[in-house]
């Protein structure tokens, strides 16, 4: 029973945090995203009058500015100075506290007057703290019983005010740069809009810092971090807040291309400038004009395209290949790579002046095993997305969530969405085990070292079956990727990778 009633809660606060994710960053009206996060507190863990009090920087006066469970006059009573009673006390040492019976504590000042009799109602009080900042504080009520473990609750409690705490430090932040008083009202575009990225971690925080004051600029701006990491995803949160978004926002892979391929891909071409070009062809650049151009894997590009892409964020200008007309484009350039440039300089395969040209504004990615706190809410976000997709409604055993949690994810969010996916593709039932996970989530450490010996040996094999398709195929990529089963792209990233020469 007691391992049903922990599972039962478990899933009813990975429910909660999600909902929450879901409240705060579903508009820029922050105190109704507040009231609905505390709505969803009330009806998935039991916790009422659940109320958020931030701190007025200029009159440093305690004011709660959301709540569910209070009327309107109730909240307008809720006002204290630091220090003052309970909340004002938790502002003022950035520690919780955990009132178990209020009736008992003489602290505690009652101002909203909501609780008329006092006994048997605990009060429990978390800051809100941002970058080490108090912005206030989130507080809720308890119904005093044996079976309730503050501790459960404060955990929980610690990652909604994280939430909040991203929440109000972005609405605050455009507050100030606007210099207005009045509710924010920006509505970001689709998607791609920032508040939709998930992350809760210290390293996500200083990311989306960086992309909200970038995005407002014209600078070029250059991610950083390993394949998987969400590159694509900033670059086009940058364009729909920027004031771009209203233009075209287009990607190319750089690596998927060989090099003719991707000069004609990015700069277009002229009728008749090589064989089989019948018509005149626009490249990406003409193609993002008044928008936003996304270079992804911009270290692969050749020494001769580097040279091409300096004249275009120097001149903003090129020229069509067979072309003798100098076209003229308003594009920003977002760039990303995955590879040591700093390393390609010293070795002379990366253009110094490019480099300087593309890193205006540096922005690195965190690898997901550098933000373990953030895996928790994204395991559970791609579970609610896969589930609603497919029609099911599979959960995660502990043991199986614990394996999860564990594991290192060489390949980032990119590798745990896909994983996700086919464990709910895959589930014949309702509950997935650790026994369904794949093999390699559930080895030691040993057997994982011995498992890279194995891929070592397979990545060889694979090598040998590349070249000796490309050799049967005349090395005309397309034609040995339709041979071995698999994409052009695909088989671009194969060929980069073990380094074949396709002449």
């Amino acid at each position: 029973m007691q391992e049903e009633r922990l599972l039962k809660r478990k899933n009813a606060e990975l429910s909660a945090l999600l909902e929450v994710s879901k409240a705060l960053n579903s508009s820029f009206e922050l105190e109704k995203n507040l009231t609905h996060s505390m709505r969803v507190l009330s009806d998935y863990l039991e916790m009422s009058r659940g109320t958020v009090t931030l701190l007025d920087p200029v009159t440093k006066e305690l004011r709660i500015v959301a709540a569910y469970g209070l009327a309107k006059e109730q909240i307008t009573r809720g006002k204290y100075k630091i220090g003052e009673g309970i909340v004002g006390r938790a502002v003022k040492t950035g520690f919780p506290m955990v009132i178990p019976n209020i009736g008992d504590e003489p602290l505690f000042l009652n101002r909203t007057r909501s609780r008329i009799d006092k006994d048997k109602i605990s009060f429990l009080c978390v800051p809100i703290k941002l970058k080490g900042d108090v912005l206030g504080v989130l507080s809720v009520d308890r119904i005093f019983g044996d079976k309730i473990s503050f501790e459960e609750d404060l955990r929980v409690l610690k990652i909604v005010a994280a939430l909040i705490a991203q929440s109000v430090g972005l609405y605050q932040s455009f507050s100030e740069e606007r210099q207005e008083k009045e509710n924010l009202t920006l509505e970001l575009k689709g998607r791609y809009s920032l508040p939709n990225i998930i992350g809760l971690s210290d390293k996500m925080q200083e990311v989306f810092k960086t992309v909200l004051k970038v995005s407002k600029s014209k600078a070029t701006v250059l991610l950083r971090g390993e394949s998987g990491t969400g590159k694509e995803l900033i670059a086009r949160a940058i364009h729909y807040q920027s004031p771009r978004s209203n233009g075209p926002f287009i990607a190319i892979n750089c690596a998927a291309l060989p090099e003719n391929l991707l000069e004609a891909e990015l700069f277009g071409f002229e009728k008749g400038a090589f064989t089989g070009a019948i018509a005149c062809k626009k490249g990406k650049f003409e193609l993002a004009e008044r928008g936003t151009i996304f270079l992804d894997e911009i270290g692969d590009v050749s020494f001769s395209i580097q040279g091409k892409l300096l004249r275009v964020l120097q001149e903003h200008s090129f020229d069509r290949l067979g072309g003798t007309r100098t076209i003229h484009v308003d594009v920003r350039i977002i760039a990303a790579t995955n590879r040591d440039v700093e390393k390609m300089l010293h070795e002379g395969s990366f253009r110094e002046d490019l480099y300087w040209r593309l890193n205006v504004v540096p922005v690195f990615l965190p690898a997901l095993r550098e933000r373990k706190e953030d895996l928790n809410i994204l395991i559970e976000y791609f579970l609610q997305r896969f589930n609603k997709e497919y029609k099911k409604n599979v959960s995660l055993s502990k043991d199986a969530l614990k394996r999860l949690l564990g594991y290192s994810y060489p390949g980032n969010v990119r590798e745990m969405e896909n994983t996700i996916e086919r464990l709910i593709v895959l589930s014949d039932g309702d509950r997935i085990t650790e026994d369904a996970l794949p093999l390699y989530l559930r080895m030691q450490e040993a057997e994982v070292k011995l498992a890279g010996t194995m891929i070592k040996n397979i990545e060889e094999i694979e090598r040998k079956n590349i070249s000796n398709a490309l050799k049967e195929c005349g090395f005309i990529q397309a034609k040995a990727a339709r041979m071995l089963g698999i994409t052009p792209r695909q088989m671009g990233y194969k060929v980069k990778k073990y380094k074949i020469d396709v002449l």
